[in-house]
């Protein structure tokens, strides 16, 4: 049945992708309707069968996708962000039919304590967040560089164009900031109950394996980021470097591993 809300849920993002900006009301209504039906398949499709959880790659990104769409939705009400929609939405229209395509594997819940479907869910959006925050980063970064290239809407392309309608770089950095001062304290939570709880939580003693390492060099990297911008102003092209270096050790950390595992390897792991 999920795979129908799939299916509406990309549908609405699609329109109100490629809705006139002036239907402003039409495209927060549809948004929020394909986000409602997004989620509500995709944690159906999680907890699809009974006293276990169905974990992805493609689970990882139409999360990632889910949480885009939130805080599009949510920031647009402060700030004018129709160029984001035009990014976000249609790649959100991709990203919400991966899970019944590349549907991933089933973790048992047996021997696991009430803590670990928290955890899952916490390190999911604490990837999801920052990984959002590394694609906010590269299109700060487009839009700098266009600042220094004069070309006529003529020869533009459309996403050269929705680069044009972004908010100014400014509003972009504090989004920016926020979206990973959020993601931090939510891999924060990730880490210390992975490093705390380890034996509760997945049935063994803490060890050193890929995943842990990574995802605790990428907490430093980003820790180290805010704490440069809370003391020494940190902005431009240093938090890009931070954010994407960050954001590729959570890849390698999970999404990454995952996709050669089970795409490639047919293989699964947690």
């Amino acid at each position: 049945m999920q795979i129908y809300f799939f299916v509406l849920a990309a549908l609405c993002y699609a329109c109100c992708a490629f809705l006139p900006s002036k239907n402003r009301l039409a495209i927060s209504l549809g948004t929020l309707v394909g986000w409602l039906l997004h989620g509500g398949a995709l944690w159906a499709d999680i907890a699809a069968a009974p006293d276990s959880l169905r974990l992805g790659f493609a689970v990882m990104l139409s999360a990632t996708l889910w949480i885009s769409v939130a805080a599009y939705w949510l920031e647009n009400r402060n700030f004018s962000l129709d160029g984001m929609r035009v990014l976000v939405l249609p790649c959100a229209a991709l990203a919400v039919l991966l899970p019944p395509i590349f549907p991933g594997s089933v973790i048992p819940l047996q021997g696991k304590t009430a803590l670990f479907p928290w955890h899952i869910a916490i390190a999911t959006l604490a990837y999801a967040t920052l990984t959002i925050a590394a694609f906010h980063a590269v299109l700060m970064a487009l839009q700098e560089s266009k600042l220094h290239t004069r070309m006529s809407d003529q020869k533009k392309g459309w996403f050269a164009l929705a680069i044009d309608r972004l908010p100014a770089l400014l509003t972009m950095e504090k989004l920016l900031f926020r979206l990973i001062g959020f993601g931090f304290l939510l891999l924060t939570l990730t880490v210390v109950s992975g490093v705390v709880f380890s034996e509760e939580l997945f049935g063994r003693a803490f060890t050193w394996d890929h995943k842990t390492i990574f995802t605790i060099l990428s907490w430093v990297l980003f820790g180290v980021l805010l704490a440069g911008r809370r003391w020494q102003g940190w902005r431009g092209r240093t938090a890009l470097g931070f954010t994407l270096a960050g954001f590729s050790l959570l890849l390698l950390a999970y999404v990454g591993s995952r996709f050669v595992l089970e795409v490639v390897l047919h293989r699964s792991f947690i």
